[in-house]
């Protein structure tokens, strides 16, 4: 990979996720590598979950709806159970994103769950979202349980961890990690730089 290539990490659970990958190409001038990685894992390996499960829940959801209207995005319509369980979802985005069609496939399931309140744990919302970024619906409902991709998603993630992924969605750049939508700016700051 050529210096100075941005890599999103990112997770289709994460509403954040979807506030950078729609705003990544912008912001810094590139379109980023996309990496999807298992949130649970990073979680589970950092000793604590997500601020949905937490007080915090209703406050940092009113902070995202707000974040969408200024980014000029669609209003967000939260699926009933959210945050769901995200492993297929992330197994079918593993997949996508080795066939060529992981940005296609990560926006489509993005604006499904986010846009339209669909629940990424129904693989039914998968196989649609992989139709529209051009990939088969057997292939890829086969592929989310083959023992290869589960293998990628666990090696994706523990890269991830291992380079010093903590949170998603986060943007590295050269060695500089980037944690937060609200770090792309800095973000494309470090990516100007000589």
């Amino acid at each position: 990979m050529p210096a100075k290539t941005p890599v999103l990490y990112f997770d289709l659970g994460s509403p954040f996720a979807y506030l950078a990958l729609e705003r990544a190409e912008p912001l810094l001038g590139a379109q980023p590598e996309l990496r999807p990685v298992l949130l649970g894992a990073i979680f589970a390996r950092r000793g604590f979950g997500s601020w949905a499960n937490t007080p915090a829940r209703d406050a940092r959801i009113a902070e995202i709806e707000q974040r969408a209207r200024r980014y000029g995005l669609p209003a967000l319509r939260w699926p009933d159970a959210w945050p769901t369980n995200g492993l297929i979802a992330m197994r079918c985005a593993t997949w996508a994103q080795q066939q060529g069609h992981g940005r296609a496939f990560a926006r489509a399931v993005f604006h499904r769950q986010f846009a339209q309140g669909a629940d990424i744990a129904d693989i039914a919302v998968l196989l649609d979202a992989g139709m529209q970024a051009g990939l088969e619906r057997a292939a890829m409902r086969d592929a989310a349980e083959s023992a290869e991709v589960k293998q990628a998603l666990r090696d994706a993630t523990d890269d991830a961890w291992a380079l010093g992924v903590r949170g998603i969605p986060t943007v590295r750049i050269d060695g500089a990690l980037f944690y937060g939508d609200d770090q792309l700016e800095l973000a494309a700051e470090n990516l100007a730089m000589p």
